[in-house]
């Protein structure tokens, strides 16, 4: 199954969070689920399995990543000594995209994915274009020296509040990995317990 190009709106309303800043603003205005019956209180009522299901599209659509790619990640975490949703999450969460992105070098999951595709982005200096490279702790991310004058990055720098494990320098469009983050400390809408027991079935 491709990653999901269709209307992001739609998607942020029927899961409850914004995929991007036009979806969160639609939803200032509209936030009920989509169709005639979302303004309705009643809601059908959801197996275990329906609420797996659920969360594990949630934690998909977040990372814009494939289901191959999410089954990879969770037979990773699973292999790794440790609490499995905790290490999922921070797998996830040292992908290249979503570093870019929670550093506010990107104003969704899905530009940052572009910018990292399109080669604006260098890793310990030397150029990077995977978005599920991993990046590592202590490791240098920065806008390659061509791009730093782009409006994209201009602009979705001065409203980025960055999470406490990266350290951003705004004035020169970088950012250093200070360490793994704990589930609480990343920014997912998202039930972890729920997606591992998806794939445990």
């Amino acid at each position: 199954m491709s990653n999901y190009t269709g209307p992001k709106i739609r998607l942020s309303r029927k899961f409850g969070f914004a995929l991007t800043p036009k979806a969160g603003k639609y939803m200032e205005n509209k936030p009920h689920p989509p169709g005639q019956h979302g303004t309705s209180k009643r809601r059908a009522k959801v197996s275990d399995y329906g609420k797996q299901l659920i969360e594990k599209q949630k934690i998909r659509l977040q990372y814009n990543i494939h289901e191959r790619q999410m089954t990879r990640y969770v037979d990773k975490a699973t292999r790794m000594l440790g609490n499995t949703g905790e290490l999922l999450v921070q797998l996830l969460e040292s992908r290249l995209d979503a570093l870019v992105y929670r550093a506010g070098f990107a104003r969704s999951m899905y530009a940052a994915r572009q910018y990292v595709t399109h080669g604006h982005l260098y890793v310990n200096g030397k150029p990077v274009d995977i978005p599920s490279y991993q990046v590592k702790v202590n490791d240098e991310i920065r806008i390659r020296e061509k791009s730093k004058k782009l409006a994209v990055f201009q602009e979705a720098i001065r409203t980025s509040a960055p999470p406490p494990y990266l350290e951003v320098s705004k004035s020169n469009l970088s950012f250093k990995y200070l360490y793994l983050p704990t589930r609480d400390e990343v920014p997912v809408v998202c039930e972890i317990p729920l997606v591992i027991e998806y794939y445990s079935r």
